[in-house]
């Protein structure tokens, strides 16, 4: 087209009508046999389960699907891992496992998640080392516990052997 100054659209559709003909004379080749050698159809073949897009999705815990950013529930009981998720021609979308077709519904609004509730904080303990005066002031008491209750049981003593 170049070669013959082409430069419109219009000019390109002129240019081709005659330039189809001479193209195909040229590079075309006859059939060796005329006719349709097309063969019908099995009966047992659905051309729609194999003329279609497949992908295996991983069944959740709460048995749902993601595909396509869209979420599936899946309505019957299955023990499946895996799922097939098929997307005919007409846009129909069926999910199967081992060949048998299963129920399911669009999730348009996903559920909120739950705010796990928060841990309690704990505290930490301060516990002062052994030689930390406070500690050496609990003992002294202590000590000065021992010595009056050792005075008093004295004084007793005196008093019974007195009497």
């Amino acid at each position: 087209m170049r070669l013959s100054n082409v430069s419109t659209i219009k000019e390109a559709n002129k240019f081709l009508k005659t330039y189809w003909p001479k193209h195909n004379k040229k590079f075309s080749v006859k059939p060796l046999k005329q006719g349709n050698l097309h063969r019908p159809i099995d009966k047992g073949l659905d051309l729609d389960t194999i003329l279609c897009k497949r992908k295996e999705h991983p069944l959740r815990n709460d048995f749902t699907i993601a595909h396509d950013k869209r979420l599936y529930q899946i309505l019957d009981k299955t023990i499946g891992k895996k799922l097939i998720v098929e997307e005919r021609i007409n846009r129909a979308v069926y999910i199967t496992y081992k060949g048998s077709r299963l129920k399911y519904k669009q999730i348009v609004t996903r559920p909120l998640k739950e705010k796990p509730k928060p841990k309690p904080k704990l505290r930490k303990i301060y516990r002062p080392s052994p030689e930390h005066p406070w500690r050496n002031a609990s003992d002294d008491r202590l000590m000065l516990g021992k010595a009056h209750l050792q005075n008093k049981k004295a004084s007793e003593e005196l008093v019974l052997t007195e009497a």
